[in-house]
């Protein structure tokens, strides 16, 4: 893997501003380390840093200083915390790390590992990961090219989301497990009328990449070795599937995450694709406050019964940087994320789902129906977007995205948008 350069750090991160802007944002950023050089520091450190967004959120802040405060108190050391804004977190982070003034343990999203792990700086926690007790989806949420550089704090996917009561109006009396059955009932909710939209998924360029999980459902693989395989038979089936649905009206335009969340909260989308936090989402946005039992997790339906359904893993890892305090921070991130009363605690709080078989088998995380439908239909079988890898990935993501709105709304035909797709990302592999 290459080493992810200052200048790919900037592209990748839209800081066009270019190295003077991106010093004054080094210079203005809390420093978790203290100024202290990440590189050959004291491993063994009894003192070390914890990096999280989560620390600068409302609904999380008080939840994760609890674990924090617990683990010094308990363990005698001391952790120095840093937080930046989530829309921020990832430019912060780097620069700080290329400029050796982080350490200690990050919390990181599961997209970010590839463009982290290419600086060269993250311990291998291989050892720590098999004390953990993590589920198999969890444990690979946190590695890249056969190395573990991420411990599993919490682990979900991204998937189909169903409103039982549109549903059963519609005369649907079982969730769809194939696709030609998925569209036989967005069919029929369209038969409903009243403004429902069947399925509110993805039209916007800017959350396109929803296409990736039914292109992988259709066939292709995204990606053999260096390969991008965008542009295939299934790929292109998938896209001319969807176009299908977007000209019968089944599917709308112009629709994003946001859009989808704000329909189905209306009680206007009978089916849509978000986190496992969306249950969160729509209690907060809906009027019906009973809408939330009404909310079915679904396996993404499949080409044919029997294959596996497809969905794209979401959550958080803890990485730890080599250096200072780096042993003391790789127990902390161990700790954190499978001590099986931290994280059942934790899950009680704010609703994340713990990554070990134990903490999922807790009964304040199993006994509660939607958590564990989800885990068991959904983040069972999801994968990493095997673009993550590459430092421009978000680009890649948007080349695809791009092509394939092109074909919805009928400028172009779908194996011409995808090659042309696929040749825009080749040269984004870095």
């Amino acid at each position: 893997m290459n080493t992810l350069s200052r200048r790919d750090a900037l592209r990748l991160f839209g800081l066009a501003a270019g190295a003077a802007g991106a010093s004054a944002l080094v210079a203005c950023a809390p420093d978790a380390s203290g100024g202290a050089p990440a590189a050959g520091g004291d491993a063994a450190a009894k003192t070390f840093s914890f990096t999280s967004w989560s620390l600068n959120e409302e609904a999380q802040k008080a939840a994760v200083q609890s674990i924090v405060d617990a683990y010094a108190t308990a363990n005698k050391v001391t952790i120095k915390t840093a937080s930046f804004p989530y829309n921020e977190y990832l430019n912060q982070i780097t620069l700080k790390l290329r400029g050796g003034q982080l350490s200690g343990a990050i919390q990181l999203d599961v997209a970010w590992l590839g463009a982290l792990a290419a600086m060269g700086r993250l311990t291998d926690l291989g050892a720590q990961a098999a004390k953990g007790g993590y589920t198999e989806a969890a444990i690979k949420s946190g590695q890249l090219g056969g190395k573990q550089y991420g411990l599993p704090w919490t682990t979900g996917s991204i998937g189909l989301i169903g409103n039982k009561e549109i549903l059963e109006k519609a005369g649907v009396k079982e969730m769809p497990v194939t696709v030609e059955e998925f569209e036989e009932a967005l069919r029929k909710v369209k038969a409903l009328g009243g403004g429902v939209v069947p399925y509110a998924a993805a039209t916007k360029a800017a959350q396109l990449k929803d296409i990736l999980p039914w292109m992988r459902t259709f066939g292709s693989p995204l990606l053999e070795g260096d390969t991008i395989t965008i542009g295939d038979e299934g790929s292109v089936a998938a896209v001319e599937w969807y176009k299908k649905l977007y000209d019968d009206k089944l599917i709308a335009p112009d629709v994003d995450r946001f859009d989808a969340r704000a329909l189905f909260s209306q009680g206007k989308a009978a089916f849509y694709d978000d986190a496992i936090i969306a249950r969160g989402v729509v209690s907060a946005q809906a009027a019906d406050k009973s809408l939330t039992e009404k909310m079915v997790p679904l396996a993404r339906p499949v080409l044919k019964a029997g294959d596996a359904p497809q969905a794209l893993l979401w959550g958080h890892v803890i990485v730890v940087v080599e250096g200072e305090g780096s042993q003391a921070a790789s127990d902390f991130a161990l700790h954190a994320t499978s001590d099986t009363a931290t994280t059942a605690t934790f899950f009680e709080k704010v609703k994340m789902p713990p990554t070990t078989t134990a903490g999922l088998a807790d009964p304040k995380v199993s006994g509660d129906t939607f958590t564990t439908e989800w885990t068991e239909k959904i983040t069972k079988t999801a994968s990493q977007n095997p673009f993550w890898r590459y430092a421009g990935y978000g680009q890649i993501e948007t080349a695809i995205a791009e092509q394939v709105q092109a074909v919805l709304v009928g400028q172009s035909p779908a194996k011409d948008a995808l090659a042309k797709a696929a040749e825009t990302a080749k040269p984004l592999q870095k």
